[in-house]
């Protein structure tokens, strides 16, 4: 099991905690939760050792386009770096529209 922890300024609040996808069978889960301040903290949790490069670059692009204002927890179990993307943008628009 790796933990990997990546931090990035952000300036845009969520408007509730969002709770997207499952873990199991290939897939991943995203939490999100509002917090305070100007750096979203995202912390992965992932059976599938030495992609760390990989993740920081779809964690990168994500914030990237989306700024949120988060604390964002990612579980995951061997999801493919499209399927990250995917929950991601779909974490980002439940928490901020509802």
């Amino acid at each position: 099991m790796e933990k990997l922890t990546y931090t990035f300024p952000a300036n845009r609040p969520i408007q509730r905690k969002t709770h997207v996808g499952v873990v199991g069978s290939g897939d991943l889960e995203i939490l999100l939760e509002p917090t305070k301040g100007e750096e979203t903290v995202v912390e992965i949790r992932t059976g599938i050792t030495g992609y760390s490069d990989t993740w920081k670059r779809v964690i990168e692009r994500f914030m990237a386009q989306q700024q949120i204002l988060a604390s964002i927890t990612i579980n995951d179990f061997g999801a493919t770096p499209g399927v990250v993307s995917i929950r991601l943008a779909q974490a980002a628009e439940v928490s901020m529209n509802g």
